[in-house]
């Protein structure tokens, strides 16, 4: 009966027409928020777009084309990356996402090992949850000077274009259905981008003067910078890996969910976290941001019921042949900050409520001195941006601290609760 429902399975080989406009909907889906971490991080966009096809391809290829995903730019390091650009440049940020790409496959190869019960346990949700909310509330000041600051003065017009973006992005996704819900980031950057123009804000002679063929700013290790590895991006970028490795795992068991398949069992989280791994590892060596699952694409399945892998391939190609479009590198380089601030009120507040609904549906008990102390430590630690600080060499601020501060505290505090996460997991 369920089986009669689906449009197309995983494998199956759909027609042209098909292909080409369901591959399209995926790349609409991943579009927005791709190009959005490079643009608040100053990265090239179209790298961006180049790394994340050649990420999902790399997935896919890993997982042995058993788990329909697409990979995009993950917002979890925006503030490290930011932290490292003004510290080591570009290079600093590779060598970031080198090491976080090192680190996915280093778990995946524990849980092949053993399992990922130890895990989950590692990182429950009391601890998981405010160090989401963290990375959100962490942003937010970003947002703002985005949408009022011109030149550091204070401009209407900015202020004007990040409401009108704000406006539509979030009447898109409360007020539409179907496949159009699920790009509300992508149309308010549109919008916002049309409003901007009346207003004086974009500038077309760049897109004119574009080639429609350029190779987008590629970081190639050892051709264009030596890399060289420091505890101050270690320390900057490592401890924020937990946050995408528990997203990971939820996107697996919502996926399987929608897919009527046990991804957790076949091909297993061991792969799909080392494709995960090596997607990220890709995006270093060619410039690009760290990759994640992108749950936007989960719901393009679940509206389209159409699961074939073709499609994901399809959508990689897509973007990859964008980043090397010289004109669309242009244009996504013309959007005004304003738009692109309006856009992150909505998703940074998104990403704080997302890891307070982690902790509600996880029935986290707040009664509890002990998950109160957690989850009040991680939040003041991260959002207030402390910092320890030993000699030149060392040093363990903001996101990071909060993260490993949360760990410990989980591990010594008693009283921890007992989950039976063999059932969950099925191990």
């Amino acid at each position: 009966m369920e089986n009669k429902s689906i449009v197309l399975n995983i494998h199956d080989k759909p027609k042209f027409l098909q292909w080409f406009t369901l591959s399209f909907q995926h790349l609409f889906a991943m579009f927005g928020s791709t190009v959005l971490v490079p643009t608040l991080t100053g990265m090239d966009p179209a790298v961006a777009l180049v790394s994340s096809g050649l990420a999902t391809l790399a997935f896919i290829a890993i997982t042995q084309g058993k788990v329909p995903s697409y990979l995009g730019s993950s917002f979890a390091f925006i503030s490290p990356i930011i932290a490292i650009k003004a510290a080591s440049g570009a290079e600093g940020i590779m060598v970031g996402s080198f090491i976080v790409g090192c680190i996915y496959a280093l778990i995946a190869l524990i849980i092949n090992r053993t399992g990922v019960s130890w895990l989950m346990k590692l990182l429950p949700p009391i601890v998981v949850g405010p160090i989401i909310m963290v990375i959100g509330l962490s942003l937010s000041s970003t947002a703002i000077d985005m949408i009022t600051n011109n030149s550091g003065s204070y401009d209407i017009k900015f202020v004007a274009v990040g409401l009108i973006s704000l406006i539509i992005t979030i009447i898109i996704a409360i007020f539409t259905k179907g496949f159009i819900s699920v790009i509300p980031v992508l149309i308010g950057i549109v919008g916002g981008y049309l409003f901007s123009i009346p207003m004086g804000l974009v500038d077309f002679e760049p897109i004119k003067n574009a080639a429609w063929f350029q190779i987008p700013n590629f970081e190639i290790p050892f051709y264009t910078f030596t890399p060289h590895f420091s505890w101050s991006i270690f320390l900057l970028m490592a401890p924020v890996a937990i946050v995408p490795i528990a997203e990971h795992i939820g996107h697996q068991l919502v996926l399987g969910k929608v897919i009527n398949k046990d991804l957790v069992k076949d091909p297993g989280l061991d792969k799909s976290l080392f494709g995960d791994g090596m997607a990220t590892i890709i995006a270093s060596v060619i410039g690009g941001p760290p990759n994640t699952t992108y749950g936007e694409n989960i719901g393009v399945l679940a509206i389209t019921r159409a699961y074939s892998i073709y499609l994901f391939i399809g959508a990689a190609i897509f973007a990859i042949g964008f980043g090397f479009c010289g004109k669309i590198a242009a244009l996504l380089k013309s959007i005004p900050v304003p738009v692109m601030g309006g856009i992150s009120i909505l998703l940074f507040g998104i990403i704080a409520s997302s890891g307070l609904r982690m902790v509600v549906d996880s029935k986290v008990n707040f009664a509890s001195k002990r998950n109160l102390i957690i989850s009040s430590v991680i939040l003041v630690l991260g959002i207030g941006g402390a910092s320890i600080h030993l000699g030149n060499s060392f040093s363990l601020e903001g996101m990071a601290l909060a993260s490993l501060t949360g760990v410990m505290l989980n591990q010594i505090l008693p009283g921890k609760e007992v989950v039976n996460f063999d059932s969950m997991f099925k191990e």
